[in-house]
């Protein structure tokens, strides 16, 4: 190779491939209200992956394709409150907030509906609170490639419905029981299969009995008839949050969401100043580093 050659090819930047799971913040669940009235639970965070499976039975999405010494944006998104306790009628939850990767955006769940009330638009949609009868409530729709839906309620259901996961739609009601939160997805970027957004559990009534659980991979369980309290999603899963039924509590927060970045063992990642995250010793050519907290403008790079 002539000499000029060689010099633009040491000059030329090394190009990393990254692969990313990027989860948002789940919702919160919704309240109940005193006498009557059952609230909906939230839909899991949005969750986009390039590995092994990714949220809304899309496709696997593409590895990203970065430069060193370049900052690149991350941002954790924190889970949505719980629907607030009202005396003369059942809030809705908060949607989740979203979680960023340099051009990936995971967008939040969306929050249980309340007495009455449709769930929320999302990642994943939040589940419906108890219909009046005989009007039935609609689950928050899911984000494509994200999320799915909440579940629905009948016109004579009386019991909140499931939140939607990233794998599977949130339990629909017709009746008595409360709807499960649907399940999360389970992706080995971190090498172990882990499970991620699960959707919230609605709230039962009290003329029911047991209760609705959260989906797999970090949804919180809905009150039950016995008036155990709503769950919260579980912290960087991007779970829903429970929903509340008939008392003076609050519907249950949604979990924070997370990303995982991979890439190859050659490379170094530098954490910016208000980013928390782990990098444990590199395997099969990879290093592997969880993101567990960074706020809006929070940046990496490697080198």
């Amino acid at each position: 190779m002539p000499i000029l050659g060689i010099i633009a090819s040491q000059n030329r930047p090394r190009i990393l491939t990254v692969d990313y799971l990027v989860v948002a913040g789940g919702a919160g669940g919704a309240s109940g209200t005193t006498g009557s009235g059952t609230g909906g639970g939230g839909g899991a965070g949005g969750l986009r992956c390039t590995v092994t499976a990714t949220g809304g039975g899309g496709s696997l999405e593409t590895a990203l394709t970065l430069l060193p010494a370049t900052n690149y944006t991350v941002t954790i998104g924190a889970g949505g409150a719980g629907g607030a306790y009202a005396a003369l009628g059942a809030s809705d939850g908060s949607n989740g907030i979203n979680s960023v990767f340099s051009t990936i955006t995971s967008t939040g769940g969306g929050g249980g509906g309340g007495y009455q009330a449709a769930g929320k638009n999302g990642g994943s949609g939040g589940g419906a609170g108890q219909s009046g009868s005989p009007t039935g409530q609609s689950g928050g729709t899911g984000t494509a490639n994200q999320g799915r839906a909440g579940g629905n309620t009948g016109g004579s259901g009386i019991s909140g419905s499931g939140g939607g996961g990233a794998n599977d739609v949130g339990t629909g009601v017709t009746g008595t029981p409360a709807g499960a939160g649907g399940n999360g997805v389970t992706t080995s970027i971190t090498g172990s299969s882990l499970t991620y957004g699960g959707g919230g559990g609605g709230a039962q009534h009290a003329a029911g009995s047991g209760s609705a659980a959260g989906g797999t991979g970090g949804g919180g369980a809905g009150r039950s008839a016995t008036n155990t309290a709503a769950v919260v999603g579980t912290v960087n899963s991007g779970g829903g949050g429970g929903g509340e039924g008939e008392n003076t509590r609050a519907g249950a927060a949604g979990g924070s969401g997370v990303i995982i970045l991979r890439y190859p063992e050659g490379f170094t990642i530098t954490l910016g100043a208000g980013v928390t995250g782990t990098t444990p010793a590199a395997s099969g050519g990879f290093k592997r580093t969880t993101i567990t907290a960074a706020g809006s403008g929070n940046t990496v790079s490697w080198s």
